[in-house]
């Protein structure tokens, strides 16, 4: 029995349809997911190193920077990008429904920790 791997014919390689021109716009896509999902994170830790910890405007920023990284990653990294809105909206609408869930109990528990004090 013939394993695949060990086929020697460009039968893979004739099969696949891929130019050069259909190379260079992946590689173009990863590089700008790349530099852009960088661009974010450094934004992000820059942030968190310089801004202070009281400002309640920071807070709000930082997460919705983090939401909107999470949401690119889930459409690019998980393919679903790709799909219909609808199917888009059915898959991640429950994540925001849980995230906005537990902001508010955060918030809740760490006013109410502060009038205790």
């Amino acid at each position: 029995m013939l394993r695949d791997d060990l086929i020697v014919n460009d039968s893979y390689a004739k099969a696949s349809n891929h130019d050069e021109e259909h190379g260079r716009a992946l590689r173009k896509k990863i590089y700008f997911v790349t530099i852009l999902l960088s661009v974010l994170t450094a934004i992000e830790i820059g942030m968190g190193i310089f801004l202070s910890t009281r400002d309640s405007g920071y807070w709000w920023t930082f997460i919705a920077i983090t939401l909107i990284k999470a949401a690119y990653i889930v459409l690019e990294f998980m393919h679903l990008g790709h799909e219909k809105k609808s199917f888009k909206i059915y898959v991640l609408l429950p994540y925001l429904f849980f995230i906005i869930y537990i902001m508010y109990f955060i918030i809740y528990e760490g006013f109410s920790v502060n009038t205790y004090q």
